[in-house]
């Protein structure tokens, strides 16, 4: 028999790219559906909410202006570095949800499609959402999307993982960064998914992990006038209706939960479209200047 000793992992917020403890230095405990321990968890503060925001707003610019293409790619990456892990997920989802092996890695399965499948996206929403609007007079009107800027995700509590994946990669998918509040039960594999984004080309700062009390850093992240839009996806009626208040303060985006999402569907646009405004342009028709070029 070995007598070599456990490593236990020590779980991390994931911020600006990096991987900080909280900056209060608390922890919570993380148990099984048993009710056994399985790991400390960092108990994030307002002040990291702040943080995240700030890394998150330093990333939008490179982030929404480069190629939908790009964007593509690197969301395929993130299922590469996924697949290549996916023992881990599939023993940490088991553990965090009181899920057998095989429902365990059917979740984790489908969230590496997932990611795929919003890959596949990034360069096709512009076409389905935007385009040439008919006008009267001798003008062109084009609509494009452009993404709404920094969102704030409470990640879902039941299905964490999968609903994890399916409420983040459409926000990340048009342009977008996020902060997120992952599952307070079950927050190990979202603070895992930190580590295969940080290895996956994603730029730091554009998706920042946090953990903890929803109720507790979920309301300054509402109030934050530097956030744009904020998704209750895993908020209850009463902190839905908090977050809302609070939202209005600056006239965010609100994304509502839904009386029943199921995350094992597959998904619309409805997510992407959410977070995305409107521009529309207007260019005379005919001839321009001197060189009598036209479009």
């Amino acid at each position: 028999m070995s007598d070599r000793l456990s490593v236990f992992k020590t779980y991390k917020l994931y911020v600006g790219g990096k991987f900080p403890r909280s900056e209060s230095g608390r922890v919570y405990e993380v148990t099984d559906a048993n009710g056994d321990w399985l790991a400390n968890a960092p108990l994030s503060s307002r002040k990291d909410a702040r943080d995240a925001v700030v890394a998150a707003r330093k990333a939008f610019g490179a982030w929404s202006g480069a190629t939908a293409y790009n964007r593509g790619q690197i969301l395929y990456r993130i299922a590469e570095m996924l697949e290549g892990r996916r023992e881990q997920f599939v023993r940490e989802v088991a553990d965090a949800e009181g899920l057998s092996e095989a429902q365990a890695a059917a979740q984790v399965d489908a969230a590496i499609d997932r990611w795929v499948w919003y890959a596949g996206w990034t360069d096709k929403i512009a076409q389905v959402v935007g385009g040439g609007n008919p006008v009267a007079g001798p003008f062109f009107n084009l609509s494009s999307p452009e993404p709404t800027g920094v969102v704030a995700v409470v990640a879902p509590q039941e299905s964490s993982f999968l609903g994890l994946v399916s409420v983040i990669a459409p926000v990340i998918a048009t342009g977008n960064t996020a902060v997120f509040v992952a599952a307070e039960r079950s927050p190990l594999p979202a603070l895992s998914l930190g580590e295969v984004l940080a290895t996956s080309d994603l730029p730091g700062g554009v998706v920042n992990v946090l953990s903890g009390r929803p109720a507790e850093i979920a309301a300054p992240l509402a109030a934050h006038q530097d956030v744009n839009a904020i998704d209750l996806a895993g908020a209850d009626d009463v902190l839905a209706k908090e977050l809302e208040i609070a939202a209005a303060d600056n006239l965010k985006r609100v994304l509502r939960p839904q009386p029943v999402d199921d995350w094992t569907a597959t998904p619309g646009i409805d997510r992407m479209t959410a977070f995305l405004e409107t521009k529309t342009v207007w260019h005379p028709t005919g001839s321009l200047g001197a060189s009598g070029s036209s479009y």
